[in-house]
């Protein structure tokens, strides 16, 4: 089935002076403009191409990868405006419209958005919208905790940074979890942290649970046993930034391994760092 503001592998059928025609089944051959042929493409062949509508709203097949597809968020820059609306660079010689209807605030030349691109079922066009919310889902995810996701970061909040989930759900970081400089636009792994009843996600950018526990414990005393004379400057006290930087988790995380590694006896705890004991020196030698 053809499937229009998506890739699709069709088989060409004959080759013309301006390019070659592709098979569309139902709708018709499909043109593929000279430009965009791959030099080894041969009457016969399957290809992959991204359909869309041309200058003269013509059903057309680009070698091109686009930005975004139909069904799918994306971080776009505002090539120009005109009286109906913006229109933004997604990759193809044909820009996409974001009609000002779909705009939260207007739209300005040179600035990016999150948008959502989809079909307009009044016009059959590929439009692009800025009202995101709209396109989220209202299920309940089927994560659970701990579960690795893929993130678009969309818009900095009062509580922090709102994310798309898998480019379908709506997540949260707070911003007293981030460690590290993140931005509208970026894309990034993150971690289920809790799953709410309106759907929505609560995420981390670092991994959760006992088993990251034990993971970063494990981590932590190979850092104080290869560190000179078994020592290592960072504590409770210490910034919660100066421990990512170092370690890439959160102050919460490194306070519970510091706990675990006490208790075991491996390290003593002072105010000016970490100091394995004895028992932790003969450890760290068997490891090895």
């Amino acid at each position: 089935m053809i499937q229009l503001g998506k890739q699709n592998k069709l088989q060409i059928l004959r080759q013309v002076d301006f390019g070659m025609y592709l098979d569309g089944g139902e709708i018709g051959d499909i043109l593929l403009p000279q430009r965009y042929i791959p030099k080894d493409a041969k009457i016969g062949d399957f290809i992959d191409v991204f359909l869309y509508l041309d200058m003269e709203e013509r059903l057309v097949a680009t070698t091109e990868k686009p930005l975004v597809q139909v069904n799918q968020f994306a971080f776009l820059e505002v090539k120009w405006i005109n009286q109906f609306g913006a229109f933004l660079d997604w990759g193809l010689m044909k820009d996409l419209f974001c009609p000002f209807r779909e705009q939260k605030m207007r739209m300005q030349q040179g600035k990016r958005y999150i948008v959502y691109c989809y079909i307009d079922t009044l016009t059959s066009r590929i439009v692009a919208s800025a009202k995101v919310e709209k396109f989220l889902s209202k299920e309940i995810p089927p994560y659970k905790v701990g579960d690795k996701v893929d993130l678009l970061i969309q818009q900095k909040t009062d509580l922090g940074f709102k994310a798309i989930v898998e480019g379908k759900y709506s997540g949260l970081i707070y911003r007293n979890e981030l460690f590290q400089e993140i931005h509208t636009g970026d894309r990034m792994t993150g971690y289920v942290k809790a799953v709410r009843n309106d759907g929505k996600l609560d995420i981390s950018l670092q991994v959760t649970g006992k088993q990251h526990i034990e993971d970063f414990s494990s981590r932590l005393f190979k850092y104080i046993s290869n560190s000179e004379d078994g020592f290592c400057p960072f504590h409770d006290k210490s910034a919660a930034e100066d421990i990512y930087t170092e370690f890439q988790v959160s102050k919460k995380t490194f306070k519970k391994a510091v706990g675990d590694l006490y208790k075991r006896h491996l390290i003593t705890i002072g105010d000016d760092g970490l100091r394995l004991t004895m028992e932790g020196r003969i450890s760290g030698i068997d490891e090895e």
